[in-house]
């Protein structure tokens, strides 16, 4: 297919009608140059195909689908291989649908519980949720369907999201909010990526040529397309310029008439335009090109591994040897999430389901006549408040029962695409219910439907708590799986559950000032604050219980000594001590050495799961390059590796650590260090190589403090410690060696001293 043969044949109104969709979903088609019509979809999680009545907020009905688990639950399996198979059937399912490319995954960093998102993002680690959303994108686009990674950049609220302005520095945004997107784009190349609503800086992501051209094309190497998010066009034609391709839903002909005036008066040149028309028209003949004529969409297989999945990423967050639930006797189902659980969140990602199980039906279908299992519903669904009745019956039931569940969480109106969370809080009427039957039986379980952390008032007095988060259509069956032992639960928390929300490192800015949000925090998001700070938590990352025991052995370094260009092998055994089949994540971190930069304690930079019979070992194998140990430095705008010693850490969760070494890392760069007249005494002597050329004058200042200084026992004297001298001296500018050095050296004489620092 000759591109750019049709885009020369083409109009300019056509070339200019093409950068726009021709409705909600579908791009335009240009008939008489055999251009084809592609149509777009939500949603990370599910296919929410709609041909009529489209909208994007996820109003009007899509077509039948297979709702799989949202990405805070699949990115809590910590597993490359099912994230990707997921990717796989989401694929399939878009090429039976005949859609050409997938709006998702969605990759944004976790700043806050609050955001009401939060549920269709990864994680608040950049590493974890770089390697998870590759896999998604390689599972789907391996069926020959297109992604949309998103929302590029720094997306992280829902409040105000169509005109607040991120302010974000330029090592955090490296460091924390880029890496997702720049490891998705260089390992997996999606198709498309679609930016966000906010500005960056100043700067609407629509209209942001640093992070549209700059970084994604010309730095990373992205091939695709830019869409933007439904509505996030604020100025067309700069978008055009910047390296926005598609304006998505139409524009109804407005922003097109913009572009060709722009180009018809100078303002934009045709061969910008051409450059986007190009990107687009690659995407959708390949899409074309790619499309499976006998590709199925199997509902009922797709529904079983929506099962499997939520099964290995379900997070069992406590467990006092309630778990898991013997197949006998009388068992309550408490609180109306066990008859109609929560299991995806609202807005575009909002899928129509084809069937959903309950934990109350999957139970009395699974579980046979040995047990008996009661419901009551111990809160309503439609009103938010405290009903005692519901909660008494709930209580009583309990009473009579060998041991009780409790399904509780967050209701639909407490988190969603639009508005943020306005606290870590349940509602009171689940909180109430669980206290209450907690004073009854004591053999109690909590099961958590929920799409972000909340507090847990009640944490001391349960013996168990399931976190299912919001797992999707088989919700139910894969609960009971894991209550009863036939599913042993491997999930790990991709994010920390802080105690209460004031301990989040945003809380007191995450908001911002009407429009302007300042990431104050900088680097220091989830875990690498809360470790920094030696803070306690409710459940730190990475923390996840099992059936079975697991035991860390034979830690292996491949070098102790490297240098920073070097890579480096680190192993270990890891062996089931327990008598059941497990799964277990294993966690490397690395922890830097204290330098002149301030980094967090340690950060997640490898991590395998591995699957293992009981007495079963196996070793697993990490490999560390120079992003595990650097940290982005904005005097040479390049990853910078410190020489120092690096902790190795390797554990179950991010508190959790079974096994340490180290590895001294010799750096093969040398930072430029501009000296001037301001420049510290101290910060010269520390350098070996130039501390020479301040010695000399250093002595003589340190005698001419002395003259002053008087007898022994004279109180000026007494006023001057060696600390403080020494202190005084370490933090003296250069410039002082004239003015407050008694003649010691002239400006000029400094002037020169300063040049010969400076020569390399």
């Amino acid at each position: 297919m000759d591109i750019k043969k049709i885009i020369k044949q083409m109009t300019l109104e056509e070339k200019a009608g093409l950068c726009s969709g021709a409705d909600f979903w579908k791009t335009k088609a240009v008939e008489r140059l055999g251009v084809p019509q592609m149509m777009v979809s939500d949603g990370p999680h599910g296919l929410r195909k709609q041909d009529d009545q489209a909208d994007h907020a996820g109003i009007n009905e899509s077509i039948k689908a297979v709702c799989f688990p949202t990405g805070v639950t699949v990115c809590s399996s910590f597993d490359r291989d099912l994230i990707r198979e997921m990717g796989e059937n989401l694929g399939e399912a878009c090429q039976a649908e005949n859609l050409g490319v997938l709006l998702g995954p969605a990759v944004n960093i976790k700043r806050s519980p609050l955001c009401g998102r939060n549920f269709e993002y990864f994680s608040e680690d950049p590493y974890l949720s770089a390697e998870m959303a590759t896999s998604q994108i390689k599972g789907v686009q391996s069926q020959g369907v297109g992604t949309s990674i998103k929302h590029y950049l720094a997306n992280s609220q829902e409040h105000r999201r169509m005109s607040s302005d991120s302010r974000v520095d330029e090592r955090t945004l490296r460091e924390i909010y880029l890496p997702t997107f720049e490891k998705a784009v260089k390992e997996a190349q999606p198709w498309t990526v679609m930016c966000s609503y906010n500005r960056i800086n100043g700067t609407y992501a629509s209209e942001n040529p640093r992070f549209l051209t700059e970084l994604l094309r010309d730095e990373w190497g992205f091939e695709g397309f830019v869409v933007s998010d439904w509505g996030a066009v604020n100025d067309r034609v700069a978008g055009v310029k910047a390296g926005l391709d598609l304006e998505m839903p139409s524009s109804f002909g407005l922003n097109d008439a913009l572009i060709v005036k722009a180009v018809k008066t100078g303002k934009l040149e045709e061969a910008v335009l051409d450059r986007a028309v190009e990107r687009i028209l690659r995407i959708v003949f390949m899409a074309r090109d790619k499309k499976n004529p006998k590709a199925r969409f199997d509902r009922e297989a797709q529904h079983g591994k929506a099962r499997q999945i939520a099964g290995e990423s379900m997070v069992l967050l406590k467990n006092e040897g309630i778990l898991p639930l013997a197949k006998k006797g009388k068992v309550a189902f408490l609180g109306a999430f066990a008859d109609k659980p929560r299991f995806q969140g609202g807005g575009s990602s909002h899928i129509n389901v084809f069937k959903q199980t309950s934990a109350l039906e999957a139970a009395k279908a699974q579980l046979g006549s040995a047990v008996t299992v009661s419901y009551a519903p111990g809160y309503s669904l439609t009103e938010d408040k405290v009903d005692r009745s519901l909660i008494q019956q709930a209580a009583d039931l309990a009473s009579e029962a060998d041991c009780a569940v409790i399904f509780a969480g967050l209701p639909d109106s407490y988190e969603s695409e639009g508005y943020d969370r306005s606290h870590m809080r349940m509602p009171e009427g689940h909180n109430v219910l669980i206290e209450e039957v907690a004073r009854v039986q004591k053999n109690l379980v909590v099961v958590l439907h929920n799409g972000s952390p909340v507090e847990m008032p009640w944490l001391s007095q349960v013996k168990g708590v399931l976190e299912a988060y919001l797992a999707g259509q088989a919700v139910g069956e894969a609960v009971v799986d894991i209550l009863f032992g036939d599913v042993n639960p491997s999930g790990k928390l991709a994010e920390t559950f802080p105690v209460k929300l004031e301990d989040n490192p945003s809380y007191l800015y995450y908001l911002g000032e009407k429009d302007v949000v300042e990431y104050r925090e900088g680097v220091f998001v989830g875990y690498r604050y809360y470790d920094k700070k030696n803070m306690e938590v409710l459940f730190p990352f990475g923390h996840g219980l099992s059936y079975t025991t697991f035991s860390y052995d034979n830690l292996k370094i491949g070098h102790s000594k490297i240098k920073d260009t070097d890579s480096l092998t680190v192993s270990l055994t890891v062996t089931n001590r327990g008598s059941v089949f497990g799964r277990e994540t294993v966690q490397l971190y690395v922890a830097p050495p204290a330098g002149d930069v301030i980094r967090p304690v340690k950060e997640l930079k490898g991590f395998a799961k591995v699957a293992l019979e009981p007495g079963k070992s196996e070793k697993v194998s990490f490999e560390l390059e120079k992003r595990s140990f650097a940290y982005f430095n904005t005097v040479i705008n390049d990853w910078y590796v410190e020489s120092g010693d690096y902790g190795i850490l390797v554990g179950s969760s991010s508190r959790d650590i079974r096994v340490r070494g180290s590895v001294q890392v010799k750096s093969t760069v040398t930072i430029p260090w501009k000296y001037d007249m301001n420049s510290l005494v101290g910060d010269i002597l520390r350098d070996s190589k130039k501390a020479g050329l301040v010695k000399g004058l250093l002595k003589s200042m340190e005698e001419v403090f002395g003259q002053g200084s008087g007898d022994d026992g004279d109180a000026a004297q007494d006023a001057i410690t060696d600390e403080m001298k020494d202190a005084m001296f370490k933090y003296m500018p250069l410039r002082n060696f004239a003015c407050f050095g008694g003649g010691l050296v002239t400006f000029e004489e400094l002037q020169d001293i300063i040049y010969k620092l400076n020569e390399t």
